[in-house]
């Protein structure tokens, strides 16, 4: 029976486990130094073991879910990007000098195509706040089958709307890029600038000699005793060259009276090697007639037009678009490819 009076000494506790005491088997002395002599280190072992698998699994996932989402919004970008074309930023009230641009290659599919130059003029043009487009210009040349589409369209909406528009050049303005500048109301250039080059050409290479020196032949089978007279590995007949050439001449033709037209009485016909294919400076360029007198856009805006704000109204493709051709052009590439060697070509 206890001692109801009974007092414990200081700091005892009845519920302490009583400290292990060391066998005759030669049981460790210092536990706290080997945690497997603990009782129950294998349970706490493999809880810590199980709690860090579940934290190593929820951090995969949550990297996988960011990913994915990652992906998702990037494609979710690209279809906004192939959905949406830059417009202007002007409101149709607020009077302002659209800028549609000509710059690079004048090709189909190109930022400079009459796709694109085309889409943009009409859009301008229809903008009741825009007083007078320009053509800020610089190009090297082109097709003449897309410029001369351009410069039908330009004809086309100045009649139709009654706006001016002006042609600036920057750097260069030659060939198939004049072609297009001609058609408009004026063409202002710098000193500097390259303009002119009326002419055109079909260029090539011609390898007979060299096959001929190396023992190489060359196997064409054609259906049509001209349908392989430009391939460079064939020689060309007096025939073929003077039917290329007329063709030439007959294209040039059509340039040069699209000049005539458009630049009327202000080209100085009596200018030595004007429609020759020669190119002049700006100030020359403005001497002879083929430019009226030297500006920039900001000039143009201000003192011609006589609205100074200026609204971009160029196309181009986006990057979506650009990638999607690209992909587009490398199977279609692989598919002719894979074609070309089991059936004849119409070319």
């Amino acid at each position: 029976m206890t001692d109801p009076n009974r007092t414990e000494p200081e700091g005892f506790d009845p519920f302490e486990p009583a400290t292990p005491i060391a066998s005759s088997q030669g049981a460790p002395r210092n536990m706290a130094k080997d945690p497997t002599q603990r009782a129950g280190w294998e349970r706490a072992t493999l809880e810590k073991l199980a709690f860090a698998s579940l934290n190593e699994q929820k951090a995969a996932r949550r990297w996988k879910t960011f990913t994915r989402l990652s992906w998702l919004a990037f494609f979710i970008f690209l279809v906004w990007l192939a959905m949406s074309r830059s417009t202007p930023s002007t409101a149709k009230t607020t009077a302002h000098t659209a800028v549609v641009e000509i710059k690079g290659e004048i090709a189909n599919g190109g930022d400079a195509s009459a796709e694109f130059v085309v889409a943009a003029m009409k859009t301008a043009f229809e903008d009741e706040g825009a007083k007078g487009i320009v053509l800020l210009i610089n190009s090297p040349g082109g097709s003449p089958v897309q410029a001369g589409i351009i410069s039908d369209e330009i004809k086309r909406l100045k009649a139709k709307h009654k706006k001016p528009i002006y042609a600036v050049v920057e750097e260069t303005c030659a060939s198939a890029a004049y072609y297009i500048a001609a058609a408009t109301d004026k063409i202002f250039v710098d000193k500097a600038s390259i303009v002119g080059s009326i002419g055109v050409l079909m260029d090539g290479f011609g390898f007979t000699g060299v096959m001929e020196k190396v023992g190489v032949e060359r196997r064409l089978l054609t259906a049509g005793e001209n349908k392989g007279f430009l391939d460079p590995f064939s020689p060309m007949s007096d025939a073929q060259r003077a039917h290329a050439q007329a063709m030439l001449n007959q294209i040039h033709t059509q340039f040069i009276n699209v000049v005539k037209n458009g630049r009327g009485d202000r080209l100085k016909l009596d200018t030595p090697g004007l429609f020759s294919g020669l190119f002049w400076s700006g100030e020359q360029a403005v001497e002879f007639g083929l430019a009226d007198q030297l500006g920039n856009v900001d000039f143009v805006a201000r003192e011609v037009i006589k609205a100074e704000e200026v609204t971009d109204y160029t196309r181009r493709d986006n990057v979506a678009e650009k990638l999607a051709k690209k992909f587009g052009a490398a199977m279609g590439a692989a598919t002719v490819r894979s074609l070309q060697s089991a059936t004849p070509a119409l070319r």
